[in-house]
This record gives C-alpha cells, sequence and structure tokens, in this order.
C-alpha cells in the first residue's frame, strides 16, 4: 500500500528532526520534505504535492494561519495537522473553520502525534480506495475519529492545563515544588503533582529530593536537561 508523503514545516531544526524520526516511526508515512519559512514550505507542497503537512502556526515572515489561507485560495490539494504551541480558542477556531484535520498542542508525546496520523491514514485510505461512499461508512469513519480524539491523553489530564504548566516550567530559573507552581499558574498543589508526575513518566520533567528546616524531603521539579 502506498505511504502517506509528508511534508513537515517547523522552524526549529531541533524540532524538525524529533518531528521526522516521530513520523518516521509510524507505519505507513514518509517524510519527503522539510521547510523552515512559510515561503520555504509553499515551495515545497507544489513541488512535492504530498498527502499531508505537519505545520507549526509559529513560523518566520507569514504565520501557518496565513499560509493556510494561502493553501486554501490557491486550492492546492494537502491535507493540514498544526502541530504547535498555540492553545487560545480563537487560534483553533480559525484553524478548524480553514479545514485543519487535528490539532496537536505543544507538548504533545510520540502516542499523541501517532494517534493523529493513524487517524488520518484511516480515512485516507477509506477514501482512496472508493470513488463514492455511503452515508452509513462515512458515519462510521468519523464515529472511530471522535473515539480516537478523547483518548488522546491519560484521563484527567487536560490539553490545556497540560500547555499551561509546560509553559510555566520553561520560563523557571531553578526547580520548583508542586505547591510553588500551583500558586503561580492558579491551580491546586494535588492537580499541579498530578500533571508534573505525568510530565515525569513521559520524560519531559526531573524531579530532585531536597530537605527542609525540619527535615522532611521536598520534591522540586523542572525540565528535563
Amino acid at each position: 500500500m502506498k505511504k502517506i508523503e509528508v511534508v513537515l514545516i517547523e522552524d526549529d531544526p531541533m524540532v524538525q528532526e524529533v518531528n521526522r524520526a516521530f513520523v518516521d516511526k509510524v507505519d505507513g508515512f514518509t517524510v519527503t520534505g522539510i521547510a523552515s519559512t512559510d515561503e520555504e514550505g509553499l515551495e515545497k507542497l507544489k513541488e512535492l504535492e504530498p498527502d499531508l503537512v505537519l505545520l507549526d502556526i509559529y513560523i518566520p515572515k507569514k504565520n501557518g494561519l496565513d499560509l493556510i489561507r494561502q493553501l486554501r485560495q490557491d486550492q492546492i490539494d494537502v491535507d493540514i495537522i498544526a502541530v504547535t504551541a498555540a492553545n487560545d480558542i480563537h487560534t483553533i477556531k480559525t484553524l478548524l473553520r480553514n479545514g485543519v484535520t487535528d490539532y496537536v498542542i505543544k507538548p504533545f508525546t510520540f502516542e499523541r502525534l501517532q494517534k493523529a496520523l493513524t487517524q488520518y491514514k484511516n480515512v485516507y485510505h477509506q477514501f482512496h480506495q472508493v470513488k463514492e461512499v455511503s452515508q452509513e461508512k462515512l458515519d462510521e469513519v468519523m464515529s472511530k475519529n471522535k473515539h480516537q480524539k478523547k483518548e488522546s491523553l491519560p484521563k484527567g489530564v487536560h490539553e490545556h492545563t497540560l500547555n499551561q504548566i509546560f509553559n510555566y516550567l520553561q520560563n523557571m530559573d531553578e526547580a520548583k515544588s508542586a505547591e510553588t507552581i500551583g500558586t503561580e499558574v492558579g491551580l491546586a498543589r494535588v492537580t499541579v503533582r498530578r500533571y508534573l508526575s505525568y510530565l515525569e513518566t513521559i520524560g519531559k520533567v526531573e524531579m530532585e529530593l531536597t530537605y527542609g528546616t525540619i527535615g522532611r524531603p521536598i520534591q522540586l521539579y523542572r525540565l528535563k536537561r
């Protein structure tokens, strides 16, 4: 079966390689091109004619939203998965209205991207095997997609809160306790600890122990170096 061809549009070279490695790990996909700017990305899309583009919204010159609008205006036949740290409702609604097939918020795990790609692959092959589709078949495909989206993160972990805590961690100069982090981001300590534990299990955060004046150990957290 033909592999789904993917172009990555991302300005950070390190993230480019991580995303390439993630895509290559998913069966049925291959990265055929990488671009760092909107102009380079548009050129790659016209040259390579891929099936799918993984697009970061925050790229130099034109932002990703402008590029999506141009792609739709020029009727370039490519599907789009947005992979970005942008998590405000206006941006999300605008992207969905412009036809992105999925929206993966940074920081994300390989498993989350894998589900987005697997979901896309299922729809891609369903729609490319036939010229027409019945309402029943369409409903079946869409129902599977909704079910897969709900399972993207563990129970009790929500993307918005996860991104809020991760963004705060990125700006920290030193390791801090869950209680301190919770106070500064406006969340309960128990909630912050749950998210920190999740980030620790996926290798994004490291925990260290220190001892206070009464000898009781305090857990401090920071992004993994």
